[in-house]
């Protein structure tokens, strides 16, 4: 009974090391496949890098505001009896914008007009008399007073007449009218805007420490959210820097030849930032961003585990400057005539085998344009 127990046991060990053994094989098996396995390779684009000057340009954020505009308003009370602008269109200073009501004035007038002249033909009677002495010198002074107060009426009524003509005080733009005929205005009620377009300003801010890069005449480029780039030059300078944010306010003056920059509107101004420096531009979609720093993927002859050489990539974290456009300087970690991936970054790791198909590039441009940015 002993021996027949002691016989099964034996029976038990073997089975368990002979499964045990197949396993171990089975496993080691699957470990020696897995570490030679080679991902099929991603397809990607790429570019070779070259150097190239570099003018390192700052942006800020700006304003255009009018070189003058005001909302051209009434200045007396009175009803609109016409209106000889359009909405939207150019007038030159001096133009009749309204007409207010003035026919009281005017009647008004035509009594002050005579009673001037009837004063004017009292004092010519009244000097005469003097002359004769006829009558005494207060008399004279008396008429002469009251032609003075005559005179003085009817300059009064031709001045409020002619301030119920409402007439452009520049030369400008109009914007959208907001009268209408037979409307009662109160003194000081809006007509319409009148903005002086051409030559228009752009305002902005930078910080203290890039004050010293510009100068009256200074360089300054503006950029509109549809794309149109304008050019101007730096013409003056905020006296105090804010204390809040150490910026200094900066105005640009800019010809504005076809009215396309509005007041209120946003856009971009960069001005040179600094001496040109040599750098290696690189398409922005190439750059891997990460908190811990940005890198790019370089392609290059990689050898595999199992020792055959192969299309891979290589990671590479890089130092960036400024971007221009579709482009970005790399200022270190890049040489020119390097290949570097500019699209499929997100799903590369290093080492990773590619395959390159630059049949569609992604944009590679300094100066995009607006349907292409």
């Amino acid at each position: 009974m002993k021996k027949r127990m002691l016989l099964m046991l034996a029976i038990v060990i073997a089975f368990i090391a002979v499964i045990g053994l197949i396993k171990f094989l089975q496993i080691k098996k699957a470990i020696a496949q897995g570490s030679s396995y080679q991902p099929p390779p991603e397809a990607v684009t790429t570019v070779v890098a070259n150097s190239e000057e570099w003018s390192a340009t700052l942006q800020a954020i700006g304003t255009v505001a009018a070189v003058q505009g005001v909302t051209v308003s009434a200045d007396l009370p009175g009803v609109v009896d016409q209106i000889t602008f359009d909405s939207g269109r150019p007038v030159r200073k001096g133009d009749v914008l309204v007409v207010l009501d003035a026919r009281q004035e005017r009647a008004q007038l035509a009594s002050a007009e005579a009673q001037l002249n009837l004063d004017r033909v009292n004092l010519e009677r009244q000097k005469g008399m003097l002359a004769a002495k006829i009558i005494p010198q207060a008399m004279y002074d008396t008429a002469a007073a009251q032609f003075k107060q005559s005179d003085a009426k009817v300059a009064e009524l031709r001045a409020t007449i002619a301030r119920k003509v409402i007439r452009a005080p520049f030369d400008g733009v109009l914007g959208i009218r907001q009268i209408n005929l037979g409307q009662y205005l109160a003194g000081g009620a809006p007509v319409v805007s009148l903005q002086s377009l051409r030559p228009a300003y752009v305002n902005f801010s930078v910080p203290q420490q890039e004050i010293g890069h510009l100068a009256i005449g200074s360089s300054v480029q503006a950029t509109t959210d549809s794309g149109m780039i304008e050019s101007g030059k730096v013409t003056a300078f905020e006296g105090v820097i804010e204390e809040s944010t150490r910026n200094g306010k900066v105005q640009a003056s800019f010809p504005n030849s076809d009215g396309k920059l509005h007041p209120g509107m946003f856009v971009e101004a960069h001005f040179a930032h600094g001496a040109p420096t040599m750098a290696v531009t690189l398409p922005v979609s190439s750059v891997s961003y990460a908190p811990f720093g940005n890198s790019v993927f370089i392609v290059e002859d990689v050898k595999g585990p199992d020792g055959k050489t192969f299309r891979g990539v290589r990671q590479q974290f890089v130092k960036l400057g400024d971007t221009r456009g579709d482009q970005v300087a790399v200022l270190t970690g890049v040489k020119p005539g390097e290949e570097v991936v500019t699209s499929g970054v997100f799903k590369l790791r290093p080492g990773a085998a590619v395959v390159v198909n630059n049949a569609v590039q992604p944009g590679n441009s300094a100066k995009p344009r607006p349907e292409d940015s």
